[in-house]
């Protein structure tokens, strides 16, 4: 079965001022897009691979799913983790995952500070990061370059920021750390504690 681009969870318009219409229209109907296709169009080639017995590229095209595929993932998280702001988006987190960022970062404005560092000193393209890590049994945020590198295999995605600039320049220019102060405003945290909860597995 192919990979789908799901629609956005809202209206085009809902996360606005923080972030506008048109730019969601890119974002999503372009920019996710085209993971989407990508991906499909990697594990097609593989496919044919398959049937020829021919693994001379092998290594092209499952690079190329790891990128595409990273990149449809983390999109789609990305969508699902905000919300309108007021309607469900922004604030501080409670509960369960409240207390756990207590625990590891000393405070929420705490998270914040590093969360909004690691994603505004990604280098070129990337993302910023909260996720579980069950080795450890904490939360780590981390600045993915790309989609998939630089990260920490086996943690959980929770929450996480976009750092193309595909995601803010039509609204914010270079000034990616005003994008980013704008996007605690959408964090959905009802997903974001549903992620927490799925990660350690308090149900």
């Amino acid at each position: 079965m192919p990979y789908e681009l799901p629609a956005l969870p809202y209206p085009y318009d809902s996360l606005e001022p923080h972030l506008d219409k048109a730019t969601l229209e890119f974002h999503h109907d372009k920019h996710h897009k085209g993971y989407v296709d990508g991906l499909n169009a990697a594990l097609a080639k593989i496919e044919d691979a398959r049937k020829s017995g021919d693994f001379a590229l092998l290594q092209h095209y499952e690079r190329l799913v790891a990128f595409h595929g990273a990149g449809h993932a983390n999109h789609v998280q990305y969508w699902e983790n905000m919300a309108p702001a007021g309607k469900g988006g922004g604030g501080e987190p409670t509960g369960a995952l409240a207390e756990q960022i207590k625990k590891d970062f000393g405070s929420f404005e705490n998270l914040k500070k590093e969360l909004s560092a690691a994603t505004v000193s990604v280098e070129g393209s990337g993302w910023g990061l909260l996720a579980w890590e069950p080795l450890g049994h904490r939360l780590i945020t981390l600045s993915l370059l790309n989609h998939q590198n630089a990260s920490f295999i086996g943690s959980h995605p929770l929450l996480i920021c976009d750092a193309w600039e595909h995601a803010y320049y039509l609204k914010y220019q270079n000034k990616r750390a005003d994008y980013v102060a704008a996007w605690w405003n959408l964090v959905n945290w009802a997903d974001v504690s549903k992620r927490f909860a799925q990660a350690t597995h308090h149900h």
